[in-house]
């Protein structure tokens, strides 16, 4: 069973559309969603949890059609949003307890201990606190009752670099059950590289590409050279090309570059920023 399941959704808005999506989360993986603002990420993880209504297609999550079980699959989804919407005049201990109420499997232990682990104050007001701050109180609602399944859009706006570091740690952690699955989105593309099983690239609200990011690693690769060599290479393997007056470099398929040109690894960021440049922007 897939953790979640994407066919041709479709959602239209008077200027911007989430066209024909297809896309996959096995079980026990982290999917990470790429994309500029406005790609479609934020809209597409709406349209996951029935939030926002497809028009088109069907979403499975956890084995069961989101339409119609939404209210039991939330059970076993822990969510945070990128503007986390808990109560503003309570604190994190008043919280805990409102969520107790909210779900089944709650475990006070285990939110004690992250309210601990990520240093968030017992007294202070949630809306006194730091963008930062916020988001980890939402992250240790979201794991406070055992989901099988984690959705998180931009997790790690507004953490410094060590609290991004925890936070992918404790993710890591997570996904060390088999059972757990994670489907992220961030702006900081290394982060999603250094937790990623699959990487999913959307530009204006298409899917240019979704493949396990250790393939697309082994795939790719930097090129630099001159324009006479440049000529020479097959243009099918090109994604995108920068030239300049010392020459030219470019990102292309490695199987397909000539044995003479030397070809440096790719990371996920360079490969998206070139395939969008390719599509036109």
């Amino acid at each position: 069973m897939n953790a979640i399941e994407i066919k041709d959704l479709c959602k239209n808005y008077p200027t911007f559309a989430i066209s024909n999506l297809n896309l996959t989360l096995p079980t026990g993986c982290v999917l990470g969603l790429v994309g500029e603002n406005g790609a479609g990420k934020s809209t597409t993880m709406k349209l996951i949890l029935d939030i926002v209504h497809a028009d088109k297609g069907s979403v499975t999550v956890l084995g069961r059609d989101n339409k119609a079980n939404m209210k039991l699959i939330k059970e076993e989804i822990g969510i945070v949003p990128d503007e986390v919407g808990l109560p503003v005049g309570l604190n994190s201990l008043q919280i805990g307890r409102i969520m107790k109420g909210s779900f089944r499997r709650w475990d006070d232990k285990a939110y004690c201990d992250y309210l601990r682990r990520f240093h968030i104050p017992n007294e202070t007001k949630f809306g006194d606190y730091s963008r930062g701050m916020k988001m980890k109180l939402g992250i240790a609602v979201a794991l406070s009752h055992h989901p099988r399944l984690l959705i998180l859009d931009e997790p790690t706006s507004g953490l410094d670099p060590l609290a991004r570091d925890g936070l992918l740690n404790l993710l890591t952690e997570y996904t060390r059950d088999e059972r757990n699955s994670i489907l992220i989105s961030s702006h900081i593309v290394s982060d999603l590289e250094k937790i990623c099983d699959y990487i999913a690239f959307l530009h204006k609200g298409r899917l240019l590409l979704c493949d396990e990011k250790d393939r697309l690693l082994e795939r790719y690769g930097v090129i630099r050279c001159t324009a006479q060599e440049f000529n020479n290479i097959n243009k099918a393997a090109v994604i995108g090309k920068k030239e300049s007056p010392y020459g030219v470099e470019a990102i292309a398929e490695r199987r397909l570059i000539p044995k003479n040109i030397d070809v440096k690894p790719v990371d996920i960021e360079q490969l998206f920023v070139s395939m969008v440049k390719e599509d036109g922007v």
